[in-house]
């Protein structure tokens, strides 16, 4: 059924069906990387086995007949339109060859900490900072998969702030972002899945908004004794509160799970991004932040590479208009981290 493209290595997964093997599925080291995709038709087959892993379904019609075109795209069976596997995706329109987005994918991913645009130009020679920095923020908008699996058991949720401002106190805050966290406890020490999301206020629309999106009704809910996370129970949830202030417990023994993920957050956005972080990309931070921390017992650093470009194939383009939002420049009129 479907298309076929020549020497097209073998993907041997579906999306959700058996996990991905190293030497199969994804290369296990960078020699590795190499002889893989050592061309842009390497890169080109390699996603069509991502993006179709059942065979060619026409985004257009939904065909699933089409031939391969001299082009390297599907001329479709059904419409007879010509699809791109790029089409739709957040390499859409690219000029930059599928080489260099493969060799970003696998820097941005073996790198324990993640990787800053200044990085990444100079390791790939790329001609511009402008270049690295939105290839980044496209992976980064594919990082975090909608429709993912909602939160569920014993869930820690507390905010934390990410800036600086002097004069402000508990949580009255002027010039910082909150950021909302949420943390699935596995075990007295042990954590599981995290959700992070930048919010407006403390109010409780916006947290137990973010709550409700990311978390599974009845699950269990463990908060510090903030009024904002009040009216959780009228939703489904098991609300557990922890007064700070009636207790003698300081706030990161009563709550150990979110402390920490907010303890790692602060000192992953000043060790690898130098804290030159933007309001209005924060978000796209967060979604590397969620992504690592989520895959940080992965043994196999090409299962990342291999994870975030089967999310990139089903993510939506993300033109860099789009991106830059009103974010800050540098001297060189380049987005900074």
């Amino acid at each position: 059924r479907g298309i076929h493209f020549g020497a097209v290595r073998s993907l041997s997964v579906a999306v959700g069906r058996i996990r991905p093997r190293v030497g199969v599925d994804y290369p296990g080291t960078w020699a590795a990387f190499v002889e893989w995709f050592p061309d842009d038709v390497a890169c080109r087959d390699y996603l069509v086995g991502l993006r179709w892993p059942d065979g060619f379904v026409c985004p257009h019609c939904g065909s699933d007949v089409g031939w391969s075109t001299s082009d390297g795209r599907v001329s479709c069976g059904g419409c007879r339109r010509r699809v791109s596997v790029t089409a739709g995706t957040i390499f859409h329109g690219t000029r930059t060859p599928l080489t260099t987005w493969f060799a970003a994918a696998w820097y941005l991913t073996n790198q324990k900490h993640g990787a800053g645009a200044l990085g990444l130009q100079q390791v790939l020679g790329l001609g511009s900072y402008q270049t690295a920095w939105t290839m980044l923020h496209k992976y980064r908008t594919a990082m975090v998969r909608s429709g993912r699996e909602l939160l569920s058991g014993d869930i820690e949720v507390d905010e934390t702030y990410v800036g600086t401002e002097s004069g402000t106190s508990g949580r009255h805050v002027e010039t910082k972002d909150i950021v909302a966290i949420a943390v699935e406890k596995r075990s007295p020490k042990g954590l599981g899945r995290v959700r992070l999301r930048r919010v407006d206020d403390v109010s409780g629309t916006s947290l137990v908004g973010f709550i409700r999106d990311v978390t599974r009704p009845g699950s269990v809910i463990l908060t510090d004794g903030w009024q904002g996370y009040a009216e959780l129970p009228k939703f489904g949830f098991v609300h557990k509160r922890t007064s700070l202030r009636a207790g003698n417990d300081p706030a990161h023994v009563v709550q150990p799970g979110v402390h920490r993920v907010a303890s790692l957050l602060n000192r992953w956005l000043l060790g690898t991004l130098h804290g030159g972080v933007s309001s209005e990309h924060l978000d796209a931070y967060l979604n590397d932040f969620t992504f690592r921390f989520n895959r940080r017992t992965s043994r196999q650093r090409g299962m990342l590479f291999y994870r975030l470009l089967e999310q990139a194939v089903v993510t939506d383009p993300a033109p860099y208009n789009d991106i830059i939002g009103g974010g800050l420049t540098n001297r060189r009129g380049n987005h900074t981290e």
